[in-house]
């Protein structure tokens, strides 16, 4: 792969169109008017963007950070040009109806649209993606007159978009947030309160940005149920629909973070001299749910930027190691002999082998997960329409949680196939890792996100949820007749047994005071789902590939496909079977993190 290929041309397509079938979208009537046609178009567009506009100037903005004067923010020129033709595409509402002016595009390919662009930038690319998060929240709960006041222009990226949750004294705590909104005569409210870590919360990019805030309305609810979901402005509306004057809301500082260093870090402040307009969407009190329709979308983005981000690195350290002349390997391992490539040595393999199997495995993923969100949206039998939403909402955890704790994984080994030269900024592998560390952390860190799962998703509408789950698992590995993918299968099978122990375990276990070492066990669990579900992942990959190998005389798609079964092979027999330790701490209910006490640290 050429230094600026951002993705293999094969990659995509075969995620697509080999094992997700996403043409067949095409036969409801959502998405006829597409064909794969199109889709190919759009992608080359993306594809072409990101090459021309995106990637040129990501290290440079790594190393020349936003600027904040007192007055304004103030970033390379770069940042808006790229910004300009993401807008002009109309990617921001690519998956929205024609009749929005959008695109009316799956969201499995509006996903894989996104993969060139995190590939590339992803700090550029955190703009407009807020947006489109924003965009999303607004379209399912906000009224229409704040629809009609803020979305046109929101999905033509005139306005870009922002979620305003964490505070100051309160990250993941939401029930402590402090921002009050105080409702006036004229229905609106003054909001007022301290906003910190909002990533895009100034620049110049956009005539206005808009801020959805969580806030208190007083004499509500205590916790997480009184907490409201505001639509606040950097700058007013008049009542013709311009943009008017300053809100009452400020940058107070940007935060400098490890990596995305491009996109605006910001703490805020709302209402300091009491006239922050607010703007409440739904009805009071059900903030946090409107949010998490936003989070939850934003969740499978964030863990498909984190399998890109790893992506990107692991073609990094591929073009290296098949540069890098270093060793000799025998019989041609005299001193007189040439030096060899790196890639030909057996632990660099290991390691890449590692790398292809974080990222092509959460690629794909995430990509599943965006898939469900299509199978959803045009499902008419009822029945299954609730089968397919109670799964999405069970992977949710993992779609944000493996691939970003996976992804800095295959950067840290991207790393270690260059060396020394990977620890240095004068080559890119040390970036990668920086701006995938982030994700771990992004819209609820990965902790959360195990708690989420051990404590809620698995056991919620009586387990339908894994119920759904071991359907579409057996489905799958039932019709599988390949050789190679069969062996694979055999080697699967019994960690489907594990799991299903584990569970019968622990829903006895929540119900005796035990409970307690699920808190620091939850990562375990996860450990043990997230891994069967990828080695699902990873088998449905190698079966479709061995299935196509005999298909073709290109030598290169051949090689291709070599590739994803020995990756899937990687997988199942390094990776898998790692979760026995996790399966012997949960079944033996072992509290050593949970007895740990805070004096003898």
């Amino acid at each position: 792969m050429a230094a600026d290929t951002l993705i293999n041309d094969f990659e995509l397509p075969f995620q697509l169109y080999d094992v997700l079938d996403a043409e067949s979208l095409c036969e409801s009537s959502k998405f006829a008017e597409h064909n794969r046609g199109t889709f190919d178009a759009v992608l080359d567009t993306a594809n072409k963007i990101a090459t021309d506009l995106f990637l040129p100037h990501n290290h440079v903005a790594d190393k020349n950070e936003p600027q904040f004067d007192g007055k304004k923010v103030s970033m390379i020129e770069d940042v808006k040009v790229a910004f300009d033709a993401f807008r002009d595409s109309g990617f921001i509402a690519g998956r929205y109806s024609f009749d929005d002016g959008g695109m009316q595009l799956p969201e499995t390919l509006m996903t894989a649209v996104t993969g060139y662009f995190m590939a590339a930038n992803p700090a550029t690319t955190a703009y407009p993606f807020l947006t489109t998060a924003a965009i999303n929240v607004l379209a399912h709960f906000a009224s229409n007159d704040i629809k009609n006041a803020f979305m046109p222009r929101m999905l033509t990226g005139e306005f870009t978009g922002t979620m305003a949750l964490t505070e100051p004294h309160a990250g993941s705590s939401l029930a402590d947030i402090r921002t009050t909104a105080v409702k006036q005569a004229d229905g609106s409210y003054r909001v007022k309160g301290s906003k910190i870590y909002i990533s895009g919360g100034d620049h110049e990019l956009s005539d206005n940005i808009v801020h959805l805030v969580l806030a208190k309305v007083p004499g509500g609810p205590s916790g997480v149920k009184g907490i409201s979901l505001f639509v606040v402005p950097k700058y007013r509306l008049n009542e013709d629909g311009s943009v008017g004057i300053r809100n009452d809301v400020h940058l107070t500082g940007l935060l400098h973070k490890l990596g995305y260093r491009g996109t605006t870090s910001t703490a805020l402040s709302f209402g300091d001299d009491n006239e922050c307009y607010g703007y409440l969407v739904g009805e009071e009190h059900f903030g946090l749910r409107y949010m998490f329709k936003m989070m939850n979308e934003a969740r499978i983005a964030v863990g498909f930027g984190a399998a890109m981000i790893g992506y990107r690195g692991y073609q990094y350290s591929l073009a290296y190691a098949k540069d890098r002349l270093q060793g000799r390997i025998a019989p041609n391992n005299k001193p007189e002999h040439d030096a060899t490539a790196i890639i030909n040595h057996g632990d660099v393999k290991r390691m890449l082998l590692a790398q292809k199997a974080y990222s092509e495995g959460g690629i794909s993923l995430c990509l599943y997960g965006s898939n469900l969100i299509d199978r959803i949206n045009t499902c008419e039998d009822e029945t299954l329409k609730s089968e397919l939403s109670e799964l999405l909402d069970l992977l949710t955890p993992v779609l944000k949680a493996w691939p970003s704790e996976y992804g800095p994984k295959a950067n840290d080994l991207g790393i270690q196939v260059l060396g020394g030269a990977g620890y240095t900024r004068e080559y890119f592998a040390e970036q990668f890792w920086r701006d995938n560390r982030l994700n771990p952390i992004h819209e609820g860190t990965n902790g959360v996100q195990a708690l989420d799962l051990s404590f809620r998703k698995l056991w919620q509408n009586d387990g339908l949820g894994i119920q759904i789950l071991k359907r579409e698992i057996t489905k799958d590995l039932e019709s599988i007749n390949t050789p190679e993918s069969a062996q694979l299968v055999a080697k699967q099978l019994p960690y489907m047994e594990h799991l299903h122990e584990v569970l019968v375990h622990l829903s006895k276990t929540l119900q005796t005071e035990k409970v307690i070492t699920l808190t620091g066990n939850a990562q375990a669990l996860m450990n043990i789902f997230a891994s069967i579900v990828v080695s699902w992942i990873w088998i449905r990959q190698a079966s479709k590939a061995e299935q196509l190998l005999g298909t073709t005389n290109d030598i290169e798609k051949q090689n291709f496909y070599q590739g994803k079964m020995q990756a899937a092979k990687y997988f199942i027999d390094w990776e898998l079977p790692t979760i026995k330790r996790d399966i012997e701490l949960l079944m033996n209910d072992n509290s050593i993190c949970t007895d740990m006490q805070a004096d003898w640290f």
